[in-house]
């Protein structure tokens, strides 16, 4: 096995100002890139929970959804250009305007998971800093009626940049978590007649000024689904704190709890019903193996058409190494099947790999995986390129002795 690593290549190579785009090497990360691009006023925008430690040659490869995505958009909506080696030869793809030159072959390295070439250069939209932020938050009665007024806001508002909801465990977990403070955000949210609150951030980035405008221009959504206003503080504090999450994860699990995530997106209309589907699919799988679980799940990113539903489960470690692992893979076995049966998409934002890899077809179709294959073929006739991600790797001949 060899480890191709791009860590050398961390370069910002030229910012096209006239145009708002700049191209990077891959091995650049992503606190590094907005660092160099903040020097010259501008920002990608693309920060998901993985930011610290990732790379903008991983976000294209697995096609990464950030914090924003409702405002700035995926990473695959800012790929203006790219340059790949791959076994068979170089492609310099993107004009960096739309086009109608056949089909977008940007699209298939966007996501591809290393399978198909070696991203070398991006080239990536950018937007000016924002002058302003604010991120704020409200609770809403339910989790259903925080959806509803989301739904609004995409389809028929102002959305914000910024869109979190969390269902009213997840919520109910996260006050917890967070002490005195946590406490007094539930007696906030109690005076305001929410019991059982739904909490959502909500956040708006932009020039001097506009901020205030696109906000006025959501409340009416917001209210209509019953929300309640919780202050500035609330939606501040989630996001010094945002990356918090992982290290609370590493002491669980020191602890002797399981913690695991699953994420999905499907349509409006199958959103509901697919929530409830999975949920019952974890608790199901994990109470028959004697390890009842906690199931939380919020939304943070979300389109006309549709949204991503994060499930995250805290559940007790079973003792034995290999019954811990089984643990879990029965468990997103279920919540894989009820996310193909829901209509789901097995992923949303963390890509395929080998976890999801049995559900592909199941999505895009057996001639869309003989598409890939043929594509895999092309590109890498000998099958070096993360052998197994996305198609099948095909037997290889052991030399005779």
């Amino acid at each position: 096995m060899v480890t191709l690593d791009l860590s050398r290549m961390a370069e910002l190579l030229e910012v096209d100002e006239t145009s708002r785009t700049a191209t990077f090497q891959p091995g650049i990360s992503g606190p590094r890139a907005e660092e160099l691009l903040s020097a010259r006023g501008y920002t990608l925008g693309h920060v998901p929970q993985s930011f610290a430690r990732a790379t903008l040659g991983g976000y294209v490869a697995t096609r990464s959804a950030g914090q924003a995505s409702t405002g700035y958009g995926r990473i695959d909506d800012m790929v203006v250009g790219l340059r790949v080696a791959t076994p068979v030869g170089e492609l310099r793809l993107g004009t960096g305007t739309p086009n109608a030159a056949g089909p977008d072959l940007r699209a298939l390295f966007t996501g591809s998971e290393g399978a198909f070439g070696v991203l070398t250069e991006l080239t990536l939209r950018v937007r000016p800093e924002p002058a302003e932020r604010r991120y704020e938050a409200w609770v809403f009665p339910s989790f259903e009626r925080g959806l509803e007024a989301i739904r609004g806001l995409v389809q028929d508002g102002e959305p914000p940049d910024l869109v979190r909801l969390s269902d009213e465990e997840e919520t109910s977990s996260n006050l917890a978590l967070q002490g005195r403070k946590g406490q007094a955000v539930t007696l906030l949210a109690r005076a305001r007649g929410v019991r059982s609150p739904a909490l959502c951030v909500v956040g708006w980035e932009g020039a001097t000024g506009t901020t205030r405008r696109r906000r006025s221009l959501a409340l009416p959504a917001l209210r209509a689904g019953g929300a309640r206003f919780l202050g500035v503080r609330v939606g501040e504090a989630w996001r010094r704190h945002r990356f918090v999450g992982p290290h609370q994860r590493d002491a669980l699990l020191d602890a002797g709890v399981m913690v695991e995530t699953v994420e999905t997106a499907t349509s409006w209309a199958r959103l509901p019903a697919l929530y409830a589907s999975v949920r019952s699919a974890l608790r199901d799988s994990l109470t028959s193996a004697g390890t009842p679980p906690l199931v939380f799940t919020h939304v943070s990113h979300v389109y006309p058409t549709g949204a991503s539903l994060y499930f995250t489960v805290l559940a007790r470690q079973v003792e034995d190494p290999a019954a811990m692992v089984d643990q879990w893979e029965r468990a997103k076995a279920a919540a894989s099947e009820a996310i193909v049966a829901g209509g789901g998409t097995i992923s949303h934002h963390h890509a395929v790999g080998r976890t999801h890899a049995p559900y592909l077809e199941a999505e895009v179709g057996p001639v869309g995986v003989s598409v890939l294959a043929a594509v895999k073929a092309a590109l890498d006739p000998h099958g070096i390129l993360n052998p197994g991600t996305l198609v099948a790797e095909a037997p290889r001949l052991r030399p005779e002795a």
